[in-house]
């Protein structure tokens, strides 16, 4: 299937360093966030990408126009300009790089991106989370419902340890950021029929609100609940907690 990302948002709450660079390129293990996202896509054969660019669209199309060259040793003729690399690890997938405009909302973005889709199902995800969602199961649970859209529900780590306190006050169990035990939201990784783009009325439509509101009205929005490792990063502190997992073996690889 064809893969949709968002990645045109401005990230404001991760200013430290979305000054310069969209938060989708903040790098996790020395690659852009957006890259380990793409990965866990390709590690189930979806490597047909269409990336929905806004906010400093350029940083996103320089990076992947100089990707071969980046991850590559290579040697550079100036009198002739040939370039030849060396010890590239070669990587096969195909990217579109559309530029959504830099106020379009996330509906308004999915809007654009419809003549390349065209008439066919599609994944679609955010450009700041990343999940060990199994993308195989997720499209087969789509496809046997027979639905509009699935959307895969997540139940994110609490902030803070979480205490069961006895009525004398005595602590019985302690559980450092525990995964919460109730209340699902949109952990992005939706499958979605070609249909739904009839759903969004164009660049100020929020793919939160009227698209989504309207599929569940209908009966036509179905929920994938995914019980393990799902994290979106939102803040600084997110993509400190994402480094220091990265380093230890980064839970969202397949």
């Amino acid at each position: 299937m064809k893969v949709i990302i968002l990645a045109g948002g401005f990230g404001t709450r991760l200013a430290e360093y979305t000054e310069l660079i969209p938060k989708p390129m903040v790098q996790v293990g020395g690659m852009p966030i957006l890259w380990h996202i793409m990965n866990s896509f390709a590690c189930y054969n979806h490597k047909d990408f269409f990336i929905a660019l806004g906010y400093k669209a350029e940083v996103v199309k320089e990076y992947f126009l100089n990707y071969h060259y980046k991850n590559s040793d290579f040697s550079v003729s100036l009198s002739s300009g040939k370039i030849t690399t060396h010890h590239g690890t070669p990587i096969d997938w195909d990217l579109t790089l559309v530029d959504t405009g830099k106020n379009t909302m996330t509906g308004g973005r999915v809007k654009r991106l419809q003549s390349y889709i065209g008439d066919e199902a599609f994944l679609l995800t955010y450009g700041d989370g990343v999940s060990n969602i199994d993308i195989d199961k997720l499209i087969e649970f789509h496809k046997s419902h027979g639905k509009m859209v699935t959307v895969s529900a997540v139940r994110p780590a609490a902030r803070f340890g979480e205490l069961e306190i006895s009525e004398d006050e005595q602590v019985l169990s302690f559980q450092e950021k525990p995964q919460l035990n109730d209340g699902w939201i949109n952990g992005g990784f939706f499958v979605i029929e070609p249909e739904f783009f009839n759903l969004i009325d164009g660049d100020d439509t929020l793919l939160e609100r009227e698209p989504l509101e309207r599929a569940a009205k209908a009966g036509e929005l179905m929920a994938y609940r995914h019980y393990d490792f799902w994290h979106c990063m939102d803040t600084k502190r997110d993509h400190e907690l994402l480094e220091s997992l990265y380093a230890k073996g980064a839970p969202w690889t397949k």
